[in-house]
């Protein structure tokens, strides 16, 4: 009798811990999931807050794979946002490595 307690108590626990893991891979990614939108969201209101350096009316969103491009008088700036200690992707490296180059072009095409 007390080895089919100990048995169900066994099963009972694994169970649990079975179902607590996966509530926890849940959680997990509702909050990465909720990260994502908040980022994105910022994305499309920082031009218009007091810490941008440049005329918000001069910047247009692109989205991917930089933020967007700040249009200024006298220059054309890549801006890409990051929060906390978010980094660069290796896409968004390579094109700041291009712009530091001088590997940027302007090409008028006609039909």
């Amino acid at each position: 009798m007390l080895e089919l307690l100990l048995g169900l108590i066994t099963i009972t626990l694994i169970i649990a811990a079975v179902l607590l893991f996966r509530s926890n891979l849940r959680l997990r990614f509702q909050l990465r999931s909720g990260s994502v939108k908040h980022g994105k969201t910022m994305e499309q209101l920082l031009p218009f807050s007091k810490a941008y350096p440049y005329d918000p009316r001069g910047f247009r969103f692109i989205g991917d794979p930089v933020d967007g491009v700040q249009f200024n008088d006298d220059s054309v700036v890549f801006v890409e946002f990051k929060t906390g200690q978010s980094r660069l992707s290796e896409k968004q490296d390579k094109i700041k490595e291009n712009v530091k180059n001088k590997k940027v072009e302007f090409r008028e095409i006609r039909n």
